[in-house]
């Protein structure tokens, strides 16, 4: 039986479309399929037995990452980076990360160009297309979200003259019209193309602020440890946006278990990873925190995507949530990451230091 595999498996290895590497514990390349070579314009004899981020150039480090893959045994979905060697430009991917289930140490890296819808997505960031397509869906959600008020109002006035039989129909009418009120004004908040006001700022303030309003609201019925870096110098950002931030990651891992479980945030520094600009410059994110839960983990089918607007593993989800924290941290210079597998799901985001103040502003200071 295991004659009459192996052909089969080295055929769907080949035939793979998107490009893919095997790497060894010391981090040599073992295998590279055809998607691969044409992608790296490099031969798989050139590849294998190649210290992998010599031959694959991403632009993030990802020594720590990988090293933590092996450690926890779980996948890691990278989102966005550029991607290239010495033959090639760089093309941004989503690249993930998986351990081979018998062979400890062996690891499966796949690349997913973005595609061209991607591209579409990318172009709307931008100046004037994105102030149509997003000022004209803030539009519509402002327009629809007032015949709803109406429509709910007379349900709830219609419910007062009603047997209790049927106003359970007028009570599924207020109970919808007011989800797609939230929906429509989730759409209008990710349409929100103010720049964030940015300033030092303490995390675990912002932390704190989240702790408290999760602990006495959707997330009371969960247990939240708190694992702090109390050294952490401040970051650059805006701080009710930090909040809307991991407020959501926060909401996502309550909901995830309704029947109770622990979250736990941890925070820390890490010198390494650096991040490229829209400009092209690189900047450090050092500052680190993580959402971690022990919850059922990220549907398989979906992990890859979640930061795509419209992605959602939770019935009547609205798949907007974590693409408007991929938005914000994106716009903070950050960089976002996710690891899941069942009883570990993890969300790390990475940011700037806060600049030091320059000399005119230390002297000013003194003099007041």
């Amino acid at each position: 039986m295991s004659e009459m595999n192996a052909p089969f498996f080295d055929t769907l290895w080949t035939s793979l479309p998107l490009p893919g590497v095997v790497i060894d514990p010391d981090n040599m390349i073992v295998e590279a399929n055809t998607a691969m070579e044409t992608f790296l314009n490099l031969s798989a004899r050139s590849l294998k037995t190649r210290p992998v981020w010599d031959m694959i150039h991403v632009d993030a480090p990802l020594d720590e990452a990988v090293l933590r893959i092996r450690r926890d045994d779980a996948p890691l979905f990278v989102n966005n980076v550029d991607v290239g060697s010495g033959e090639r430009a760089p093309v941004q991917c989503n690249i993930q990360f998986s351990n081979l289930i018998d062979r400890p140490g062996y690891i499966l890296i796949l690349m997913k160009p973005r595609e061209i819808a991607d591209k579409i997505g990318q172009a709307l960031q931008s100046k004037t297309a994105a102030k149509s397509a997003i000022g004209m869906a803030e539009m519509l959600a402002h327009e629809i979200k007032n015949p709803l008020a109406g429509i709910t109002g007379a349900a709830q006035l219609l419910s007062m003259n009603l047997e209790p039989a049927d106003q359970e129909l007028t009570d599924l009418i207020v109970t919808e019209s007011r989800r797609i009120v939230q929906l429509l004004e989730q759409v209008e908040q990710f349409g929100n193309l103010r720049p964030p006001e940015r300033r030092a700022v303490n995390l675990h303030d912002v932390l704190d602020r989240v702790r408290k309003s999760a602990a006495v609201g959707f997330g009371a019925h969960m247990k939240i440890n708190e694992d702090y870096d109390p050294s952490l110098p401040p970051t650059f950002a805006d701080p009710d946006q930090l909040v809307q931030v991991f407020l959501n990651l926060l909401k996502n891992a309550a909901e995830a278990q309704l029947q109770g479980g622990t979250i736990t945030v941890r925070t820390f520094y890490e010198q390494s990873l650096r991040v490229a600009r829209p400009d092209g410059t690189r900047v450090s994110v050092p500052l680190n925190v993580e959402v971690i839960d022990d919850g059922p983990g990220l549907p398989p089918s979906l992990a890859g995507d979640v930061f795509e607007p419209f992605v959602s593993g939770r019935e009547n989800g609205t798949g907007l949530g974590l693409a408007l924290v991929s938005k914000i941290v994106s716009e903070h210079d950050g960089w976002i990451a996710v690891s899941s597998v069942p009883g570990r799901t993890v969300f790390r985001i990475s940011l700037p230091l806060a600049p030091k103040p320059t000399e005119p502003e230390q002297l000013t200071e003194k003099e007041n």
